[in-house]
Formats: C-alpha cells, structure tokens, sequence
C-alpha cells in the first residue's frame, strides 16, 4: 500500500498535464485581457493581438523528431540538446550546435551582453548583440523570439550575421521568455496566460522600438549603426512581434492600434502564426509596404490540444501582407521549431541543413533590399533546391 500515494500523484500529474493544462492554458487566452474568463463563447468570439502566442509553446518545446536514421555523431549532437532541457549551459548547447552546424570564424565578430533597462515602463530588456569587427557603420537586424527563448536564441544567425557585415541584435522580451519554465511548476499556469496577454504582445513591439532607442543613442554602439538601414526579424510570437513593428494594425473595441517602426525597412518573418481571432488577415497587414522575406516549412504545424494551425496559415500570412516587394520560402518537411538553435526537430539530417540555408536565405534578402545586391537572392532557390519545396519573390 506504500506505493499508492505515488499512484495518487502520478494520475494526479497526467490529469493536470494532459486534461486541466491543455484547456485552462491553451484555450483561456483566446479571450483577451481575462485570463480567468473559461466561457467558451466568449472564448471563439473573442479577437486577440497575438495568433494564441501559446502555439509557439507546444512547438517550440516538443522533444526532437527522429523521423531519419541518424549517425553516432547526430545522436550525440541530440544527446546534447537533450541535456540542455534540463538545465545544461548556454556554452554547451552553442558547442552542440556548432558541432551540428560549422559556425563563421569567431574573430569576424564580436558578442556584447546589454542589460537595459526602460524606466518608463519599469521593464528590463535584455539583449545580445552580434558586431563585426572594425570600425564602420553597419546595417542592423533586430531580432524577436519566439514564446519561452531568450536573447542566446537563434545564434546561428546572428553569427552568420555579423561575420558578413551585419549587427544583429537579439532582444529578450521579459514577459515571455524562458523565465515562464522556471519557479512552481503550479504557477506556470498564470505565467503561461501572462505571456499571451495582449499586453504582452504591445510589450514585446515596445521593447523592439526601447531597444532601438537604446543602441542608436549609445556613444560607441550607436556609431557602429548605420540608421537608413535596419531590419526586423522574428520567429513564431517574434515574427509577430516583427509585423506589428512592420505596420500590421490591429483593431481593439473600434480603435485601430498601430505600433510601426518607421526606421525598419525590411522584415523577416519566420514561421509566422496567422493573428487569432481574424479570419481575414488581409486589413491587418496590408498597411505593411516594406519589403518582406517569409520563411516556413511544409511540416511547420501547430498541433496542441484545443488549437490547430496548419503550415498553410504562413502562406496565409504571406498572401495577405502588404508591400510590392516579398518573398516566399518553403522548406520540404521540417517542423515549425526547425528554425530555432535546437537540434533534432524536424529530422536529424534535415535539421542543420535548413538552418544554414535559412541563414544564407536570410542575408541574400537583406544584401538584396538594403544594399541593393541581388544575385545572391536570385541564386539561393537553385544553390538549395533539393531542400525546398516551393519559393516566390516578386520582386
């Protein structure tokens, strides 16, 4: 008998994550700004600022996808991501991923830790900075990620960045960061409903143009920027977070919001959830006139209990947008957490290789709209073609 309070707890587990965890959590945000209201009706009626920022959850946080026989040196690479779930260091999942995927020579680039903070908003906004060598002013990417990353998310392109002659910016956005895993499991709940709260979503596009501010007014960074050439970029919330910062105007209680970013001139949207609530994506971003590059997967699903976002939403997304000039990426298979700096999701073999043709794909667009260099953009379909499933560009 000494083994039925284990059996108590167990079920008690199963029940809160797989039953109690799904509906409260994953259901309650689609009402916004009440995240105690569990009325269903209220629930599918309801229009939010973000696409249910908690699709990036269960994407994002889902263990590796063997689907491929993999090496002993995969699988060592996959050992070691795994270890990273459970509390290894930011150095080793970077030395796991480098094994996995060769990085840019570390002498091309410097890395600076910024911990700011807006006392306006009495919200800290920390951020890693990528900088190449040297002494001249530099476009700049800012960087947006995804529900639950941080600021040591996406390195490989911000490396691959800044080796070839862009400051990359990676923020960390507080209120949706990593720190929503840690603390009482029980709370996590609360934390979960915070991160998909409207206010997060403006809080998120506040820190993007915080962060700005911040750098261009700083005596030594601000010289390294060149300020008539910046881009924003994000995955999944963060590629939200980039179209908000990009012109998508949402409307809440008849007033139209809008939080564009005049000194963005070009966007990078990856993995881009359709906005929850809306079924016609066009009026929200069509106000977006500058240039875009979309990037997805034919496997980058979204698929949790009570929601279901299909891969084709990000053609959706792609459709709608505004701007004469975009593009479109579609790798074959894939996942829609493949182009995060985790290694195994989406297939072992399969993983490393989109990543570096999403941090080629990535500069050729920007080398293309903002220094006006296009080969590379109009090469990358055929350099990469065994990996991709379809590409659009119209310009």
């Amino acid at each position: 008998m000494y083994f039925v309070p284990y059996l108590i707890f167990v079920l008690f587990f199963v029940f809160f994550v797989f039953l109690y965890f799904p509906f409260r959590v994953l259901r309650a945000p689609f009402a916004p700004f009440a995240a105690g209201n569990f009325d269903i009706k209220n629930r599918m009626q309801a229009k939010h600022l973000i696409p249910l920022a908690l699709l990036a959850l269960a994407a994002c946080s889902s263990r590796p996808q063997q689907t491929e026989p993999t090496t002993n040196a995969q699988q060592a690479g996959m050992a070691e991501h795994a270890q990273s779930a459970v509390g290894t260091s930011s150095a080793t999942r970077a030395a796991a991923l480098a094994f996995a995927l060769p990085m840019p020579d570390a002498t091309l680039y410097a890395t600076r830790y910024l911990d700011w903070s807006d006392a306006a908003r009495g919200r800290v906004v920390p951020a890693k900075l990528y900088l190449p060598v040297g002494s001249a002013a530099v476009p700049l990417v800012v960087f947006s990620h995804g529900i639950g990353g941080s600021r040591e998310g996406y390195s490989y392109i911000g490396k691959f960045l800044a080796a070839n002659g862009y400051a990359s910016l990676h923020l960390q956005h507080v209120g949706s960061d990593r720190s929503i895993w840690g603390g009482n499991m029980l709370q996590m709940v609360g934390r979960l409903q915070n991160a998909a709260k409207d206010t997060e979503a403006i809080a998120r596009v506040q820190d993007l143009r915080f962060a700005l501010d911040t750098l261009l007014a700083d005596p030594e960074l601000g010289k390294r920027v060149d300020a008539s050439r910046i881009a924003a970029a994000g995955h999944s919330y963060g590629a939200n977070t980039t179209m908000l910062a990009a012109g998508a105007r949402v409307t809440r209680d008849g007033k139209a919001l809008e939080f564009k970013d005049q000194r963005i001139k070009a966007a990078i949207i990856i993995s881009a959830p359709p906005f929850y609530g809306e079924s016609d994506f066009a009026p929200i971003l069509q106000p977006i006139s500058i240039p875009s590059m979309h990037i997805t997967a034919t496997k980058d699903d979204i698929d949790i209990p009570g929601y279901r976002s299909a891969a084709s939403d990000r053609t959706k997304v792609f459709d709608a947008m505004g701007g004469v000039s975009k593009a479109l990426a579609v790798f074959e298979g894939g996942s829609h957490s493949i182009f995060t700096d985790r290694l195994g999701t989406g297939g072992a073999e399969l993983n490393p290789k989109v990543k570096a043709a999403t941090r080629e794909l990535a500069l050729a667009f920007l080398n293309s709209v903002l220094l006006g260099q296009s080969d590379g953009l109009k090469a990358w379909p055929t350099l990469n073609a065994p990996l991709v499933a379809s590409f659009k560009r119209n310009f």
